[in-house]
């Protein structure tokens, strides 16, 4: 089956430009060096896949006119994955089953739930709050014909998730990919990789260790994702291998699901 995968952000916790940075990247006037907080969305059969909810989700979801949501995927509970969760609001009313499921781990759904407590311990007379639900995820969901399997990563001391779906994968904030994980990664068209920046990061992975993982992993294509504003778009671009290339915001692929 045909899908569409949509990045609707590609930047790291503190966004492109960073606040109070005059850095060449955070002042640079290439669309692709500005950079929201990391997501993806992936359509199919008529419906519409979240990986995470940024604090950037109402701007993603208006530039990328998203109307309609069927379910979100959680990677973890930082903030930068988490926030947009209350965005989902007015998409929310119209879920044709009349709440949005959510899928997290145990521990991811729990700070979730603490997080946005007020609107999952519901008052009966605040008719505005998002409807959505909590899915304990302990394995693979099938969704509308397609697959979503969870892939454990290290983030730094904390075990999170990212996602294959199809012939493609989504791995966000990890900086290390256990051996395990990797035998889920193999055979892809598309792989996405945290790629922080060039110098080694104590949770993330920098550019040098992502593209050992790609040569190991032979995707046909690669993407770099929650990139800091220590990469400018072109520059980096022309220094990779011809099937990688950074993501940028509103990157819009074709794979198999």
């Amino acid at each position: 089956m045909q899908a569409t995968l949509t990045v609707l952000g590609s930047g790291t916790s503190m966004g492109v430009p960073t606040l109070g940075c005059d850095c060449r990247v955070c002042t640079s006037i290439h669309p692709h060096d500005r950079r929201t907080r990391p997501s993806v969305m992936i359509g199919y059969n008529g419906r519409v896949i979240l990986i995470d909810t940024t604090p950037d989700f109402h701007a993603q979801a208006i530039r990328e006119r998203i109307t309609r949501v069927d379910a979100v995927f959680y990677t973890h509970a930082h903030a930068d994955h988490i926030l947009g969760l209350d965005d989902l609001r007015p998409l929310s009313f119209r879920h044709e089953k009349g709440s949005v499921p959510l899928y997290a781990r145990a521990a991811t759904a729990n700070e979730i739930k603490g997080v946005f407590k007020y609107v999952f311990d519901r008052d009966p007379d605040y008719a505005t709050l998002a409807k959505v639900h909590l899915e304990e995820l302990n394995g693979s969901v099938e969704l509308f014909g397609a697959c979503f399997e969870p892939v454990e990563v290290l983030h730094g001391r904390q075990t999170i998730v990212g996602y294959r779906f199809g012939s493609a994968a989504y791995l966000t904030d990890f900086s290390e990919v256990p051996e395990d994980s990797k035998q889920k990664l193999r055979g892809l068209d598309i792989l996405f990789l945290d790629a922080l920046r060039h110098r080694p990061h104590p949770t993330h992975s920098n550019v040098g260790n992502s593209l050992k993982l790609v040569e190991e992993l032979k995707p046909k294509r690669a993407f770099f994702t929650h990139i800091s504003h220590d990469l400018p778009h072109e520059e980096t671009n022309a220094s990779l291998p011809a099937n990688v290339r950074l993501a940028h915001d509103g990157l819009r692929l074709e794979f198999e699901i």
